[in-house]
C-alpha cells in the first residue's frame, strides 16, 4: 500500500524521459517491478548498480540487435521513484527510439507510462513531497532565469522544510494545550501550558503572515510581468509588439481597427518573464467587433503591471482618466516622422513620455530598459518567497485564520487545541500530506510522459 492508502503500482511503466528526436542520444527509463526482468531480457545481463554499463541491446522476441547503448540499473527503494529503476542511453534516431519502445513493451506487464508517472510514483512512495512536485514541474516549464532559480529551490524541498518546521511547531503547541486539558493535576505540567502553547501559537502566526504578505511576488513570478500596449487607432501599437518580439506577430497596416483581439507576446528581460499585449485601439464608434477588443483590452489593463499608453509625437492624445495612473507610462510614437527627424524633444523627469521611432530605432532601448525596471521591481521577491502557487498561499491562509483562532485569550483550551489540529491539517495539505487527492491528477496531468 502506499502512504496515502492506495495501492501500490503494479504496472511497469517506460516512456522517453529525453527531447523529441532525432536527438544524439535519448534516455528511455523504465520503473516499476519488472524493470530487472527487461534490463536481462534486452541487455543480456544486470548491470552492477548505479554503474553505467555498456551492452549491446537486443529485441528478446527476434534476437535481433537494436543498437549498442548505456545501461543503469537503480534498484529500489534507492531510485527516484522508490521503485526498480533502468535507464537505456541509446542513439537519438526516431527509428532506434521506435525500436527499443517496441521490445519494451511487448514483454509481460510492461505499458507506456501516462503524463506525471514517474513523479506520482516518487511521490507515493514517499521521494518528493507535492510541493517539491509542483516545483519540479514549474522548472521543466521556466523560461527565464529568475523562473528557474525559484522553481528550484521548490523542487530541492524549500518549501517542505519550512512546512515541516512549522507543522513541528503546532504539534509542539498541540502537546501544550492537550496536556493542559487531560493531564493537568500532574506535577511535571506546567501550570500555564496552554498559555505557553498559544505563545508558540503567536510566533508561528507571525513567521506564517510574513510568509503570505510575500507570496504574492512569487505567484506573479512564475506568472510573468505583465505589460498592456494601449492607445488610440494607428498610434504604433501593433509595429512595437512587433519589435519586442523581434518577428511579425501583429498585423500592421494604415486602416484604423486592424487589431480587434488581444495579441500576446513572451519576453525574458534581464532574466525575469514578461507577457507584452497588444490590444485594439481606443475609439468612439467602433463596431460590434471592435467594442469587444476595447473592451478586452480595459479588462487586461486592469490587472496589467504595467500599461503602455502609445499616441503619435505629432499628433499625441492624452490618456483616458481611468487608466491607473500609477502603474502608466506615456510613449510617443513615429518620432521619425517630425522634421527633425528624431521629433521634437521631450520634456524630462521620471514620468516624462518615451519617444520612440520602430523605424530607426530611437528609443526603444530606453523604453525596454524602463520595461525590465518595472519587472524586477515587481518580481524580484518571488525569488525568495516561498509560497508561489494559489494552492498554497490557500491552504497557508486557512492555517493563519486557524492560529488566530486558537491565540485567542477567550478562546476555550479545547477549542484552541481544535483549531491547531485544524492549522496543522491545513499546512500538510501544502505538502500532500493530508486531504489532497482531489488535486493530485490535475498537478500530474501537467507534465509531459517521461518526468
Amino acid at each position: 500500500m502506499s502512504g496515502d492508502g492506495r495501492p501500490a503500482p503494479v504496472d511497469t511503466i517506460v516512456a522517453l524521459a529525453s527531447g523529441s528526436p532525432p536527438a544524439a542520444i535519448a534516455v528511455i527509463r523504465v520503473s516499476g517491478p519488472a524493470s530487472a526482468a527487461v534490463v536481462t531480457a534486452l541487455a543480456g545481463r544486470l548491470p552492477t548498480p548505479r554503474r553505467a554499463s555498456l551492452a549491446t541491446l537486443a529485441d528478446p522476441g527476434s534476437g535481433e540487435a537494436l543498437d549498442r547503448g548505456i545501461v543503469l540499473w537503480l534498484p529500489g527503494p534507492g531510485s527516484p521513484t522508490g521503485e526498480d529503476v533502468a535507464e537505456f542511453h541509446v542513439h537519438g534516431g526516431r527509428a532506434v527510439i521506435a525500436a527499443v519502445l517496441a521490445a519494451l513493451t511487448a514483454m509481460p506487464g510492461m505499458r507506456l507510462a501516462e503524463p506525471g508517472e514517474f513523479t506520482r510514483r516518487a511521490f507515493l512512495a514517499g521521494r518528493m513531497d507535492l510541493a517539491a512536485v509542483e516545483g519540479l514541474a514549474d522548472l521543466v516549464a521556466a523560461e527565464t532565469a529568475a523562473q528557474r532559480r525559484q522553481a528550484l529551490a521548490q523542487a530541492e524541498g524549500v518549501l517542505g522544510a519550512r512546512v515541516g518546521g512549522w507543522r513541528e511547531r503546532i504539534v509542539a503547541a498541540r502537546a501544550l494545550a492537550e496536556a493542559s486539558l487531560d493531564f493537568a493535576d500532574e506535577d511535571d505540567v506546567a501550570a500555564d501550558a496552554i498559555g505557553q502553547a498559544r505563545a508558540l501559537a503567536a510566533d508561528l502566526r507571525g513567521e506564517l503572515a510574513a510568509a503570505l504578505a510575500d507570496s504574492a511576488g512569487g505567484e506573479r513570478l512564475r506568472d510573468g510581468f505583465h505589460v498592456v500596449v494601449l492607445g488610440p487607432p494607428n498610434a504604433g501599437k501593433s509595429s512595437l509588439v512587433n519589435a519586442l518580439a523581434r518577428r511579425d506577430v501583429a498585423i500592421v497596416t494604415a486602416e484604423p481597427g486592424t487589431t480587434r483581439d488581444l495579441i500576446e507576446v513572451h519576453l525574458d528581460l534581464g532574466g525575469y518573464p514578461v507577457t507584452v499585449t497588444d490590444t485594439a485601439g481606443l475609439r468612439d464608434g467602433a463596431g460590434a467587433v471592435e467594442r469587444e477588443g476595447i473592451r478586452r483590452a480595459r479588462a487586461r489593463a486592469e490587472d496589467a503591471g504595467l500599461v503602455l499608453w502609445l499616441s503619435p509625437a505629432d499628433d499625441p492624445v492624452a490618456p483616458p482618466d481611468d487608466l491607473p495612473p500609477v502603474r502608466l507610462r506615456r510613449v510617443l510614437t513615429k518620432v521619425d516622422l517630425q522634421g527633425g527627424g528624431e521629433g521634437a524633444p521631450v520634456a524630462g523627469g521620471a514620468d516624462a513620455p518615451i519617444a520612440i521611432s520602430v523605424h530607426t530605432g530611437s528609443g526603444l532601448a530606453e523604453l525596454v530598459g524602463h520595461i525590465a525596471e518595472a519587472a524586477a521591481a515587481s518580481l524580484a521577491a518571488g525569488e525568495q518567497a516561498v509560497l508561489v502557487r494559489a494552492r498554497h498561499r490557500a491552504a497557508a491562509a486557512a492555517a493563519l485564520a486557524a492560529l488566530d483562532r486558537a491565540t485567542g485569550e477567550a478562546t476555550a483550551p479545547e477549542l484552541a487545541a481544535e483549531d491547531l489540529r485544524l492549522a496543522g491539517d491545513a499546512l500538510g495539505r501544502i505538502v500532500g500530506a493530508v486531504g489532497v487527492e482531489d488535486v493530485l491528477d490535475r498537478i500530474f496531468s501537467s507534465f509531459c510522459i517521461g518526468k
